[in-house]
């Protein structure tokens, strides 16, 4: 099996040190895994057409229409692509198919850090299975999602910051499929210290296993 690792773009997210958490994770399950700091390895048609798993870990960046046409194409035609936070849903603000490969994009996180629960809504799938419901004290996505996304949890927005969306439902978790691709997500994951949470580490995890199409384990 073999993973590729892309990190980069707005340091604020820490994505070195989230490629570090979960690299040696990918390789103790089997996984050879090529770790990038370039978008231009999208055009390397050798490589993508190797992978099983993609795990992008870039925010607020630009990317060329043929680095974006070589990650779209590899995911479209079944290989498996998993992430989180912006590194994954507010990687390129101006590239609207990519969003529609994500399902979703960031637009606000009302309150900055802030202390928020996640409630898992399916108990069933294997990516939240034996997952109660879990608080979080990071930044609280709120984003445009697509509708035909399978949500495996969501979070309730209170009102103390925006009024105007107290009690708004909004998915946490979610996967899809982009062409023949799996497409993982969850909004969990602002900073490495983040993944300190067990549930929020142990869903990346899954959702990996899952996009990549191997048995999803705890």
């Amino acid at each position: 099996m073999n993973a590729l690792v892309v990190w980069g773009g707005w340091d604020g997210h820490e994505p070195r040190q989230c490629a570090d958490i979960f690299v040696p994770w990918l390789k103790s399950r089997g996984f050879a895994v090529t770790v990038s700091a370039s978008l231009d390895t999208y055009l390397d048609k050798a490589l993508m057409g190797s992978l099983q798993l993609i795990v992008p870990i870039w925010t607020m960046g630009t990317i060329t229409a043929e680095q974006e046409k070589g990650l779209l194409a590899a995911v479209e035609s079944g290989i498996g692509i998993a992430g989180w936070h912006g590194g994954m849903g507010d990687s390129f603000r101006n590239n609207t198919e990519y969003q529609y490969m994500v399902g979703g994009q960031w637009v606000a996180h009302p309150g900055g850090v802030i202390p928020y629960r996640v409630n898992v809504t399916n108990h069933k799938d294997p990516i939240t299975a034996g997952l109660s419901d879990f608080d979080m004290v990071s930044e609280q996505y709120y984003m445009h999602v697509d509708p035909s996304n399978e949500v495996l949890a969501t979070t309730t927005f209170g009102g103390a910051v925006n009024a105007w969306i107290a009690g708004t439902v909004m998915p946490v978790v979610w996967k899809r499929h982009y062409g023949k691709g799996k497409v993982f997500y969850t909004s969990l994951g602002h900073v490495a210290k983040d993944f300190d949470v067990p549930q929020a580490k142990t869903i990346v995890q899954r959702g990996m296993l899952w996009a990549a199409g191997q048995p999803v384990t705890a």
